[in-house]
């Protein structure tokens, strides 16, 4: 463990920010899933509906820096596929 005041300091705010990233992670994984289910369950405007929550989620995870702005758009990218190949 950590013996300076500042790596106290450090440590504790390393600590904070994890369990939010957590949060910001998991709800990503959590809209994710509602838009396979929903796609899965052929019902075009649910999945159209859980697709544009899920776009927010992403975004607003890739933006605070949870995830990458690349990899945020590959998910976004591969959901929108997705729901546009079970309307055909």
């Amino acid at each position: 463990m950590a013996n300076h005041p500042s790596a106290l300091k450090r440590a504790r705010q390393n600590e904070v920010r994890r369990l939010r990233n957590r949060a910001v992670k998991s709800r990503v994984r959590n809209v994710i899933k509602e838009v396979r289910q929903a796609a899965a369950e052929s019902t075009d405007t649910t999945a159209a509906e859980k697709l544009n929550l899920a776009k927010s989620a992403i975004g607003k995870a890739s933006k605070k820096g949870v995830i990458h702005k690349r990899s945020a758009a590959r998910k976004i990218s591969r959901l929108t596929k997705l729901v546009n190949s079970q309307k055909a």
